[in-house]
């Protein structure tokens, strides 16, 4: 995982990658970020012409579904704004052709996981390095200008089940519940910090264990937005456990789904252009839902717990923990508020994602 983390930053930095396959190695360039002279500079690095990686997701928006990530050649000019205006734009220049699209191999679509890790935009410029040029990038390589990453260790960037670190912890008193703990997990890669907020003494439960499983949202936990009902939802699953008689929150660095809070951002304004949610996601070229659970499970493991009482209106949760080993014995209903700005992002979710919000879709605790 060492070279992974470190690709990561290079990527963030928007610094290529090499991912190394004995065949043919390939030079990975963000999209997000690139400068004018991305596709020319990589060109002449790798020896050959670069392409274009697309998710299946961007690539359904564009009205080319596919069952897998694909390739597009670049048309010639098509580079700086028209390049970021095919991979994100929200109004996608028109010359992305079916027949000019590709499937991606496993090391075109290990580019797109990297990207995701990197909590980019899933698009990338890649080049296979030509044989003539393999010298000059090994030696890159060699004096460190450039990082190779295995092409195995690249498609599985994104598993880290196992690799959460116990970090430290402190007792903080909460509004509604004063004996809390607050116990800090870290991921390898060092961008992603989860927190357990235990409150009282739930290993000590004779039955399951009250458990909320919360993604990070500043907008909604922090600056009380009114798009989303997420605030309310935290501070509720506090109130809900301490009067259940104590049990688990834990805060999952996962904002926006797990697409990060510069790809939320992006996403509200396409949501402000009319695109629901979920539409507005898979315009950037993310799924429904990115979010991965075994962060949860590990941090359960740490803390002892194995069956669980889940307050969550979410489906796919319950079906995470459980198969991750972790006993869900029942699930919960917890609500925010229904207000005029969150009705629709409610209602998306409800009806395209599945989330189980009918008591306050009909009508509960409503407000202006």
């Amino acid at each position: 995982m060492h070279q992974v983390e470190r690709a990561i930053f290079d990527l963030r930095r928007g610094l290529p990658v090499l991912i190394g396959e004995a065949s043919a190695p390939l030079l990975v360039q963000p999209v997000e970020g690139a400068a004018d002279t991305a596709v020319a500079t990589l060109a002449d690095r790798a020896g050959s012409p670069p392409a274009l990686v697309l998710s299946r997701h961007r690539l359904a928006w564009l009205g080319h579904p596919r069952a897998t990530p694909a390739l597009l050649a670049l048309p010639p000019g098509l580079e700086g704004e028209r390049l970021a205006a095919v991979a994100f734009g929200a109004e996608p220049e028109l010359g992305v052709w079916a027949d000019a699209l590709v499937d991606a191999d496993p090391a075109e679509r290990a580019a797109l996981a990297l990207m995701r890790r990197a909590l980019l935009i899933p698009a990338a410029l890649v080049a296979r390095v030509a044989p003539a040029r393999r010298d000059a990038v090994a030696a890159e390589v060699a004096d460190g200008t450039l990082l190779e990453v295995p092409a195995e260790a690249a498609a599985r960037c994104q598993e880290t089940h196992g690799l959460l670190k116990r970090i430290s912890e402190a007792r903080i008193p909460l509004e509604d519940a004063f004996d809390s703990r607050f116990i800090l997990f870290r991921e390898p890669d060092g961008l992603r910090e989860h927190v357990a907020v235990v409150i009282g003494e739930p290993q000590a439960a004779a039955g399951p264990v009250p458990l909320r499983l919360h993604s990070a949202c500043l907008t909604g936990d922090l600056f009380g937005s009114l798009r989303c009902d997420c605030g309310e939802q935290l501070r509720n699953a506090v109130a809900e456990i301490e009067a259940l008689g104590g049990g688990v929150l834990l805060y999952l660095a996962q904002e926006g789904r797990g697409i990060g809070l510069a790809n939320k951002l992006r996403a509200y304004t396409r949501q402000d252009a009319g695109l629901d949610t979920l539409d507005a996601d898979h315009s950037l070229g993310f799924a429904e839902d990115e979010r991965r659970y075994a962060v949860a499970v590990d941090m359960l493991a740490s803390l002892g717990i194995h069956r669980v009482q889940l307050l969550t209106n979410n489906p796919r949760k319950v079906a995470a923990l459980t198969a991750g080993g972790i006993e869900v014995v029942s699930r919960q209903a917890l609500y925010g508020t229904l207000n005029d700005h969150n009705r629709r992002y409610l209602s998306a979710k409800a009806e395209r994602a599945g989330h189980l919000l009918e008591g306050v879709l009909n009508g509960k605790a409503t407000r202006r």
